[in-house]
């Protein structure tokens, strides 16, 4: 399945292309601008035929991809990154607290009776207060764990947009009881990262349809009070 969401074709301005993959339902996304570089954040391409989708896509759109960057390293969120990487020549970038993650992304995909072929190590760390870069294209690096250990959020302040991985959802936040989970934490990650973002912030998730952050500072039942555990 593939749903694009192209979220504007504004000269100088970034377009986000989503792909909806897998037996997860995870969100790729292939993000780029006027100069034809881009990034693909989080590849769950799981089979042949999503890995042509993609494939196609970039080569249809003229794209060059320069950078792969995982928000986390659950296995939904890696399915693609050897091929991802083979196919472009790339490093996979992640926070370093996500190499126990991906480490077990192989025993978890048998636990589900999956295959998934063997991800490269994370070669290019990325720290919370950096910057990554692609053609005229700038994000932001939040670091915002809870959903897993270390997962991080980018975010394009002169689009307004943020990619949040699986942290925040449309009416919905990302589980907590998988290894390196934390209820608490997530919440504060949000709060403290993602909320004052802005209202007018796009997000777009792991899974699911894209929200805003307004949207969901009152519509939200885990930040409007309205959820209990």
């Amino acid at each position: 399945m593939i749903i694009f969401a192209i979220k504007n074709k504004l000269p100088n301005m970034a377009n986000i292309a989503s792909f909806t993959f897998s037996p997860f339902q995870e969100n790729t996304y292939v993000i780029y601008d006027e100069t034809k570089e881009c990034i693909i954040i989080d590849p769950g391409c799981y089979d042949s035929q999503e890995r042509n989708i993609l494939v196609n896509f970039i080569a249809e759109n003229n794209l060059r991809p320069v950078r792969l960057v995982n928000t986390h390293c659950h296995i939904d969120h890696v399915f693609g990154n050897a091929f991802v990487a083979k196919k472009y020549n790339l490093k996979l970038e992640a926070h370093k607290g996500e190499e126990i993650v991906l480490a077990a992304a192989e025993i978890a995909a048998k636990m589900y009776g999956l295959k998934l072929e063997h991800s490269p190590d994370i070669e290019v760390f990325l720290e919370e207060g950096e910057t990554l870069r692609f053609g005229n294209t700038t994000f932001q690096i939040l670091f915002t764990p809870g959903h897993s250990p270390a997962s991080l959020s980018f975010f394009c302040r002169e689009d307004k947009f943020v990619i949040a991985g699986d942290v925040l959802f449309r009416q919905s936040i990302g589980r907590t009881d998988l290894p390196g989970g934390n209820f608490d934490t997530l919440m504060k990650s949000i709060r403290e990262k993602l909320l004052p973002l802005g209202d007018e912030v796009q997000v777009f998730s792991g899974h699911g349809e894209s929200t805003t952050i307004g949207y969901e500072r009152v519509n939200n039942p885990f930040l409007t009070g309205r959820y209990t555990l």
